[in-house]
């Protein structure tokens, strides 16, 4: 029989009093199937689209396990969780204290950009879970203020952009200083491809594999459609008109590049639309600026490239908008994952212009049922659809159709330079007599 409640999943009721705080009543589908595995101690290997609730997925057995089996008196931390960023390791850290509100267990954060005094009191202090990047944690493990002899479960979360990011030698290093460890989890956004197998080979014992689509049930709490574009303008026209309605109360826009994304600011700050920008480049100070006015007011809208979203999780997004679409689906799941988080529902609109059809017909393979078509009547497209069929792959970009001009000139050139004269065809296919005669040597 599957659990339909936290409670039939035997969490202490210090947990599930904080989970009824902040709304959660029911688990998802990562939750479900990682929990009880989790608390039977075996090493885990999950991968969840963002916003179905991975995190909880792997704090709530965790903290389970620390009040199951408290210590006698203090010590080094118990749990130590790596994250790629900064925010993320804040994100994760603060969900950590509202789970653990009931508990007397203490939760802690390194990461770059913080003093060495700061985190001194880490050092002195008892401490239960850590949360940390690596190259800071790592650092301090090298000068020897990080004792990691106590740690009994080491959680690697999105290690697949870990790996991107190069952090795999950090990992393995810091998975060699926590051998004394009895699990391991390890959370990606994909588990597609040998390099996150090959990695997970490495540092997990006898894994159990959890690849966990959102049910049905989660999936409908995003209503997905489209709209149909003839050009950039109508696009545009399009989208000030969407954010303009009263339901569109805090919304995220997707665009490929970074230079779309300042022009498309521009032109919603013309249209009177509360807009900012994030972009990958920024430094932190600034994309917590961002984010804290959206979440304050002073802005309803974000616009953002994919490179900048990475660990982003803002509560209440209403609407997610990809101006441009992605050209991959995973990266259409992690945007539209931004809204309908923790149950709530939210709305994903994507505008679709010709050249993008191929790149809808991928995202509707994947998803396996075809996004639904909306028009607004004062802004109909004039153009027709392109037929089913007739658009298999976009037209590639003007760098690549130059780049493969130049490789035709230079091939041709070369064929010119290439003289074929009489004596180096005249014996092909005949083998070569040796220029000297052989003597017996008897």
């Amino acid at each position: 029989m599957t659990a339909t409640t936290f409670s039939e999943l035997e969490l202490h009721q210090s947990l599930l009093n904080a989970l009824d705080d902040k709304g959660y009543d029911r688990p998802t589908a990562i939750q479900l199937t990682a929990i009880p595995a989790a608390m039977e101690g075996r090493d885990i290997l999950g991968s969840s689209p963002t916003g179905t609730g991975k995190t909880a997925a792997y704090l709530l057995p965790v903290i389970q396990h620390l009040l199951d089996f408290p210590r006698k008196r203090s010590g080094p931390p118990r749990i130590l969780i790596l994250a790629p960023t900064r925010e993320l390791v804040m994100q994760v850290a603060e969900q950590a204290k509202e789970l653990a509100k009931y508990t007397h267990l203490d939760i802690a954060t390194i990461t770059g950009g913080v003093s060495y005094i700061n985190h001194a009191e880490i050092f002195s202090e008892n401490q239960d879970i850590v949360v940390a990047t690596t190259g800071r944690l790592l650092q301090y493990i090298k000068e020897e203020n990080f004792d990691c002899r106590a740690i009994e479960t080491l959680i690697l979360d999105e290690a697949d952009r870990m790996l991107d990011m190069g952090f795999s030698n950090d990992i393995e290093t810091i998975a060699g200083e926590t051998r004394w460890r009895k699990q391991t989890m390890l959370f990606s956004a994909t588990l597609a491809g040998d390099v996150i197998h090959d990695f997970a080979n490495r540092l997990l014992n006898n894994p159990y594999e959890i690849d966990a689509d959102p049910s049905r049930r989660e999936r409908k709490k995003i209503q997905q459609y489209y709209y149909r574009a003839d050009n950039l303008e109508h696009k545009t026209a399009l989208l000030c008109h969407l954010l303009k309605q009263p339901d569109a109360t805090k919304s995220i826009i997707f665009v490929r590049k970074r230079e779309r994304a300042h022009e498309l600011v521009q032109w919603l700050q013309q249209a009177k639309i509360k807009t900012w920008l994030l972009e990958g480049e920024m430094v932190q100070a600034k994309r917590t600026k961002a984010v804290k006015r959206l979440n304050s007011g002073q802005i309803n809208v974000l616009v953002a490239t994919d490179v900048a979203s990475r660990g982003l999780d803002i509560d209440d997004i209403s609407h997610v908008f990809n101006f441009d679409l992605p050209h991959t689906a995973d990266v259409y799941l992690h945007r539209i994952g931004r809204t309908a988080r923790a149950g709530r529902k939210g709305i994903a609109i994507s505008l679709v212009e010709a050249h993008d059809q191929p790149l809808l017909g991928k995202i509707n393979r994947y998803l396996k049922e075809p996004l639904k078509i909306r028009v607004i009547d004062s802004l109909r497209p004039t153009t027709k659809a392109p037929a089913e069929g007739s658009l298999r792959k976009p037209k590639p970009s003007k760098k690549i159709q130059l780049k493969r001009q130049e490789k035709k000139k230079i091939d041709q050139q070369k064929k010119k330079k290439t003289k074929e004269h009489h004596r180096d065809s005249k014996n092909i296919g005949k083998r070569r007599q040796p220029s000297v005669k052989q003597t017996d040597n008897k």
